[in-house]
């Protein structure tokens, strides 16, 4: 987790401000994570995965490539994934539409 906020913190144009949110993970939470001055880490409340956008993504990515199948080893497994995510990445406007929903643009313009 320390590398990938990292990674983000450098990205953050200067003067700008990053912020992140998370679901509550162990890693996400840990007193052990430095948080770059740049950056602020927003918890999603425990038990609310409806308000996590990328579980929309885990969804769709059994749904549509990972489910109902068996995998001869964990090369399989990992081959099988990595041609998912390749499979979406194909897709930008699937990606956009996942993660969107009506209630949360209400008001919005």
């Amino acid at each position: 987790m320390h590398l990938h906020i990292d990674e983000i913190s450098r990205h953050v144009q200067r003067g700008a401000h990053a912020v992140l949110l998370l679901d509550r993970a162990g890693w996400h939470t840990t007193e052990k994570l430095i948080v770059p001055k740049n950056m602020t880490l927003i918890f999603l409340p425990s038990r609310s995965p409806e308000l996590n956008p990328v579980e929309n993504v885990w969804q769709y990515l059994r749904q549509n490539w990972l489910s109902n199948r068996v995998f001869d080893n964990y090369d399989a497994i990992i081959d099988a994934d990595c041609q998912a995510w390749n499979n979406l990445i194909d897709k930008p406007e699937t990606i956009s539409s996942i993660g969107m929903r009506k209630w949360e643009h209400i008001g919005q313009s």
